[in-house]
């Protein structure tokens, strides 16, 4: 009877106020019987069970009870008695549901009833199914934190010493990081025909300019039918020329198809990781010579110029993964008289990033503690923008300081004036930027290429000769089953060389000048050549004899250290500084 009178009461005054003043202490017993039971499961389970059926405000007092649940439907209650056994049932569907999502969360406290409370996959010593698989999961993420750790390591050791290694050792260094398979990827031939691939390998460069030519007059026809030679003909894992066809008649088959600015763009999201290119790129520094003698000259410059002095300020240009200046370091540690204050500060612009890749690429950690090895303070600065958007007043300039300006290849992918003829390009920009900070010294290495023309015939002729200098290097100095030498023509030589050929308009980065074209520009934006240091020119030439293979040249012409192969010159060193009695303000 009392049941009744409870049940009608609540029912036709739901939200009376001494009803739910009456409900509040069960509502309590509820919620705190769940701390009296002796299991987790049972505790957790009853916990959650109890917030959910108890909100903030009591709609129907009906629903819940004297310990037991009822449900209303049609005007009729169902009471359905509460036991420990369903309380097992629902803390196991709950553990059930939650053990897969569970495996997704970070492995870190989590809040349960807006209590800080430890999730329990982590904590407890229970053999529940997915206890096992969370716990794999974590020694799988601490595995993977350990493993990066150790690449990142040993590539900071890579790159503080494999500038001074040479070919020999700088090989020995990559496979003992990275353990690449020794075992040669020999070339075979499709269909039983080596003897037709062999003849018409040299016919590769005629194939491609006549493909080139059909591309340009839009001969579809004639285009597809060369481009199937071709592709028949090269291949990413042959020999220098079968490699650079290959790459460079996906270049024409993007053109063709219209499709130019999604295979760059393509291209650049589909890198291979940061740290495979990384020792790629390095092996390659060893190997070929040039960018290693570029990095000397620019060394030996920057040392020169502090002479005397305690502060040294090197605003670099470009990426700058910390490769180039422990040599530098090491020079001025062992000076008469100490080390300078060193400070870097690094323009690049902006890229997205994964988070290994910017553990290498950044390199302020790294060099700092370098430095400390010597006594020396360094201070690192990197700004994210574009190279012509820096202004002389962005760099914190001291006049105490020795100011030397540093750009390594970097200015061929600055825009000219191609585009717009009506503003300074940011080329000149860049350089006008420059002699207003007036910097001590400029260190100026270009890539030597003139195949940055709008006319896309000469342009793919130019780029031809150029890149099968480079393919040539590669097959002179690296073995063709190396996985690193794979990497560097695909992810350095190929991006550049189908973005030449493919793209047009703002798509085409890739806008060398020659060494006499620079000249001439540099002149214009009030900029004085100096002569080359002889006592540099010297070392390099003796370095390049004892170390260097016989192919490899250095000259000099017009106050410029030329760097070639087999007598076409790939790249040039220069110095330079403010003229003062000619450069107007621009």
């Amino acid at each position: 009877m009392e049941d009744d009178i409870v049940d009608n009461f609540s029912y036709q005054y739901p939200d009376h106020l001494k009803l739910l003043q009456a409900e509040q202490p069960f509502a309590q017993i509820l919620s705190a019987g769940a701390t009296t039971s002796s299991k987790t499961d049972e505790s957790l389970a009853h916990g959650m069970l109890a917030s959910t059926l108890l909100p903030s405000k009591v709609q129907d007092p009906a629903f819940l009870l004297n310990g037991t649940v009822s449900v209303k439907h049609s005007s009729t209650l169902f009471p359905i008695e509460s036991s420990t056994g369903m309380i097992k049932m629902s803390s196991n569907a709950f553990f059930k549901g939650m053990e897969e999502p569970n495996m997704f969360l970070p492995r870190e406290n989590v809040m349960v009833h807006g209590r800080g409370r430890k999730n329990r996959f982590d904590m407890d010593g229970e053999t529940e199914a997915g206890m096992g698989r969370s716990r794999k999961q974590i020694a799988m993420a601490h595995t993977d934190s350990e493993e990066e750790a150790t690449t990142v390591a040993m590539l900071d050791r890579l790159i503080l010493n494999a500038y001074d290694m040479y070919p020999s050792e700088m090989q020995e260094a990559c496979v003992t990081l990275d353990k690449e398979n020794k075992v040669a990827q020999k070339r075979t031939c499709k269909r039983g025909r080596r003897g037709a691939r062999q003849t018409v390998v040299t016919d590769l460069e005629m194939l491609l300019i006549r493909c080139a030519e059909a591309v340009a007059s839009n001969d579809k026809r004639s285009a597809s039918e060369l481009l199937e030679r071709i592709k028949w003909h090269s291949s990413p894992t042959g020999d220098d020329r079968q490699r650079l066809a290959h790459y460079f008649a996906q270049g024409l088959e993007a053109r063709l198809a219209g499709t130019r600015s999604r295979l760059y763009r393509s291209l650049m999201g589909s890198h291979n990781s940061t740290v495979e290119l990384m020792k790629a790129c390095h092996l390659y520094v060893t190997t070929s010579c040039f960018v290693k003698m570029a990095l000397h000259f620019s060394n030996k410059t920057i040392y020169n110029a502090v002479a005397g002095r305690k502060k040294l300020h090197i605003v670099h240009y470009g990426i700058d993964t910390g490769s180039q200046w422990p040599k530098l370091i090491r020079w001025l540690a062992d000076r008469d008289g100490g080390p300078p204050e060193v400070r870097i500060t690094n323009i690049n612009t902006p890229r997205p990033k994964c988070r290994l890749s910017e553990q290498i690429e950044e390199p302020e950690h790294r060099l700092r503690t370098y430095a400390s090895k010597f006594g020396m303070s360094f201070k690192f600065r990197a700004i994210a923008a574009k190279p012509e958007a820096v202004q002389a007043e962005d760099l914190q300039i001291d006049l105490d300081e020795v100011l030397v300006v540093n750009s390594i290849f970097q200015f061929r992918t600055l825009m000219d004036e191609s585009l717009r003829f009506d503003r300074v390009s940011p080329r000149d920009m860049v350089l006008n930027n420059i002699r207003k900070m007036k910097p001590s010294v400029i260190v100026h290495a270009i890539v030597n290429g003139s195949y940055s023309t709008p006319f896309f015939m000469t342009r793919f002729r130019q780029a031809l000769y150029y890149f099968t200098a480079l393919f040539d290097v590669m097959e002179t100095a690296i073995p063709r089953d190396s996985n690193k030498r794979l990497l560097v023509e695909r992810d350095i030589f190929a991006q550049s060389a189908m973005n030449i050929i493919a793209c047009e308009g703002a798509d085409r980065v890739e806008r060398p000048q020659n060494y006499r074209e620079w000249q001439a520009r540099n002149n214009r934006a009030g900029l004085r050549q100096l002569p080359l240091d002889q006592d540099i020119v010297l070392m390099l030439k003796d370095e390049a004899k004892n170390h260097c293979h016989k192919h490899f040249m250095i000259n000099e012409d017009h106050q410029w250290l030329l760097q070639g192969w087999k007598g076409r010159v790939l790249y040039a060193l220069s110095t330079w500084a403010v003229d003062d009695s000619g450069g107007s303000e621009k």
